[in-house]
């Protein structure tokens, strides 16, 4: 697999800018067909960072409704990366 087909897109919500800042956690949206070893890799080499573990979890899609009728959103896997110390990821670096 390549490195930019396991790692899909960075999660950007209030909890993960926290993690990020306090202790240096960054949190994707990864291919759930990916395992802890590929995922590690994968962001050692987009980013250029040393990443000391990662932990994953499978998170279940939303049952949603549209008038009579349901549906069902797309489970997904979900990532997140401890960075060595002195390691970043900034993603809005011109924002």
């Amino acid at each position: 697999m390549i490195a930019y087909d396991i790692i899909r897109r960075p999660l950007i919500t209030e909890k993960t800018s926290i993690q990020k800042e306090t202790m240096s956690k960054v949190t994707f949206e990864v291919s759930p067909k990916a395992n802890r070893v590929e995922i590690k890799k994968a962001i050692e080499a987009i980013f250029n960072v040393r990443v000391d573990s990662v932990r994953t979890m499978n998170v279940k899609g939303k049952i949603k409704r549209r008038g009579r009728i349901y549906g069902r959103r797309k489970n997904w896997k979900k990532a997140i990366a401890t960075l060595l110390p002195g390691e970043r990821i900034e993603f809005f670096e011109g924002a």
